[in-house]
């Protein structure tokens, strides 16, 4: 039996969260089989298949095989399913099937049984037997379409570099399951087929454009079971209605894409706080006017990243008591620019390069060494570091100094808080927590401490910035970060203590695929940009967190990339009767801004109510909190805010 959920998932979408699956696809499927029924396919070529016990099982009649073929045609899609091959078994799904003038088919046929995972372009007789295939060369990335292949083309390999021994997470395994059940989530957009077998990473293909059914393929000796097939139209868009919280007012700053990252200070010292996104400075009080201290030259949202901008951060690096610009990104160097602050002239600012080999895509400024002045944290040149100015020459190459031993950085996720209760800030990313020595200390490096404080989808982890702060109020601090910034997953880990005062973590998931028992029912993924402050007001600091919409481009590299882009924050709640004493109770800010790599909390016009600004592929937006009654304060004010 089929079911058409487009009406279901229309409703969910509309709420910013999608249906649960058992165990299923990362899409919003049109169509499910529960494994009863063949209605909507035939079959072609020397097989028997039949539906029971929720499986769809092919067997082959003869060597030759046979197929199971929709009666829709489809051009751009995806598909899911788990499959179970039986000894002898050859099992593939074959996409794009046209029919040839012998009244066999051809198209790109993906071979589920292979232990590589090969794809190729096959021609069938009209006995269902493959007579000819061709490989199809590999392609995919951080492209929609695959060029024409080059004359010095060489073959794709993928290779992992080697890694310290210690790691406390590692990737999936998405090797072929002989005799067990193997998942397979296929993705056929434009000329490039993305394959994902268990959950791992892209196998990447490119095939010639083309329109026609799937269709399943069972050969040699052995029978195959399917369960959980779904598909979709992935060439029908869907866009939910916009909804903002009544909670938050909207102000769009701009309508162009020009960076991830935002920053707030005063920037010409009349009083009020100013935003600063991508080249321009928008002036508070109302942030109507605005000043270019880079020449602005919009991104394009389907082909390009942030242009100049992937972080962007505002002290007084220089200190001459004028708020400067730091923009970060990352690639090889120099990848930190510092714009100085030209003081009251009406003019671009100075651009100094000032950090080279930024390899992570999230950094954070705070003060880590307690100096009254904030250092940049980031990971570069596989080492987690803090950078700071030379005080004797701010705008020149800034000075360095590694956390880690070489092997520990990560692209996704970097915090900064004192995790032991000594004072001293500690630093955390997805492998774990560094404990920073005492003052005076020999140690070349700071101590480390294991704790997967993150989890794969597709190959990538980690998450964004992550926050150090008391969850259930036991006077100990806990860790709270989105698990993939690239994929599934929001957590807090709370920190716990053995007698002899032995620091371990106990994970308290939040959010996770949407087969998931999600918090609120929300789901959603790439959750690239995060940040934490007391948003309403009642002295407890909480999460705000987004989905960073096209994330890897325009394609289909990241799960459900083109779901609503929200913005929740998740309240901080004390509540005895929750797993560790505490639960995040999200609260929908907005469904069409998203975030960028990080968000900035502040209260912009000193009301008492924390404001949230977020710069995305959509613009610039500043969210306007109201002010709370019988408000208690928050707890990140202007200065500090920004995490």
């Amino acid at each position: 039996m089929l079911k058409r959920n487009s009406l279901l998932i229309a409703v969910f979408l509309s709420l910013g969260t999608m249906p649960v699956f058992a165990s299923g696809p990362t899409f919003h499927p049109d169509v499910t089989m529960s494994g009863t029924s063949l209605d909507g396919w035939h079959t072609f070529g020397q097989a028997s298949w039949h539906a029971g016990n929720g499986e769809i099982v092919g067997t082959p009649q003869s060597g030759g095989g046979g197929w199971l073929v929709l009666n829709d045609s489809l051009q751009d899609i995806n598909f899911y399913t788990q499959f179970r091959c039986s000894a002898g078994c050859a099992t593939g799904v074959l996409l794009r099937a046209e029919k040839t003038s012998d009244g066999g088919m051809k198209g790109d046929y993906i071979e589920l049984s292979d232990p590589e995972l090969g794809a190729w372009a096959v021609t069938i007789d009209a006995q269902g037997k493959i007579t000819s295939r061709e490989p199809l060369r590999r392609g995919g990335g951080l492209v929609r379409v695959a060029p024409p292949p080059s004359a010095n083309e060489r073959p794709f390999e993928f290779h992992r570099p080697p890694m310290p021994a210690d790691l406390p997470i590692h990737p999936p395994d998405d090797s072929l399951r002989p005799g067990d059940w193997n998942s397979i989530e296929i993705f056929f957009d434009a000329n490039i087929i993305r394959a994902q077998r268990n959950t791992g990473r892209e196998h990447g293909s490119v095939a010639d454009e083309g329109y026609g059914p799937i269709a399943l393929y069972i050969g040699g000796s052995g029978s195959v079971s399917f369960k959980g097939l779904a598909y979709g139209d992935m060439g029908l868009k869907v866009r939910v209605p916009h909804v903002t919280s009544p909670d938050f007012r909207r102000q769009r700053l701009s309508d162009f894409y020009y960076s991830w990252g935002t920053a707030a200070a005063d920037f010409n010292h009349d009083g009020k706080l100013d935003v600063v996104s991508g080249p321009y400075i928008y002036y508070g009080p109302d942030y109507l006017k605005s000043r270019e201290i880079w020449l602005a030259q919009a991104t394009n949202p389907t082909t390009e990243f942030a242009g100049n901008a992937t972080m962007e951060f505002a002290a007084d690096f220089t200190g001459d008591g004028w708020p400067d610009v730091l923009t970060v990104n990352f690639g090889g160097g120099p990848d930190a620019f510092l714009y100085v602050n030209p003081k009251g002239e009406h003019r671009r600012w100075d651009k100094y390069p000032v950090i080279d080999h930024v390899s992570s895509e999230i950094a954070v400024l705070r003060d880590v060494d307690g100096d009254g002045k904030p250092e940049l944290v980031y990971c570069g040149d596989g080492y987690v570091r803090y950078a700071k100015p030379d005080p004797n020459n701010p705008t020149g190459p800034w000075i360095t100094h590694n956390i880690s031993e070489k092997g520990y950085a990560v692209a996704h996720g970097i915090g900064v808080g004192d995790i032991n209760g000594d004072g001293r800030m500690d630093v955390v990313n997805a492998y774990g927590w560094w404990e920073q020595p005492a003052p005076g200390s020999n140690q070349t490096s700071w101590k480390y401490h294991p704790q997967a404080f993150a989890q794969y989808t597709r190959g990538i982890f980690g998450g964004s910035v992550m926050a150090i702060y008391d969850v259930n109020g036991d006077g100990l601090n806990d860790v709270v970060t989105s698990l993939d910034a690239h994929g599934w997953g929001l957590a807090w880990f709370e920190q716990k203590r053995d007698a002899q005062g032995n620091i371990s973590f106990v994970e308290h998931k939040v959010m996770d695929d949407p087969s998931f028992h999600n918090a609120g029912g929300v789901v959603f993924s790439e959750l690239h940009g995060s940040t934490f402050a007391d948003v309403n007001g009642d002295g407890l600091t909480d999460f705000i967190v987004g989905k960073r919409y096209f994330s890897h481009l325009d394609t289909n590299i990241d799960p459900d990339p083109r779901g609503a882009p929200v913005l929740y924050w998740y309240e901080t709640v004390h509540d005895k009767s929750a797993p560790g004493g505490a639960k995040l109770v999200p609260h929908l800010i907005d469904n069409h801004s998203g975030v960028g790599s990080d968000v900035l909390a502040v209260d912009l016009n000193h009301d008492g109510a924390m404001d949230v600004v977020t710069s995305t592929r959509f613009g610039t937006f500043i969210f306007w909190g109201k002010p709370h009654s019988g408000e208690k304060g928050h707890t990140q004010k202007a200065a500090t805010a920004k995490k």
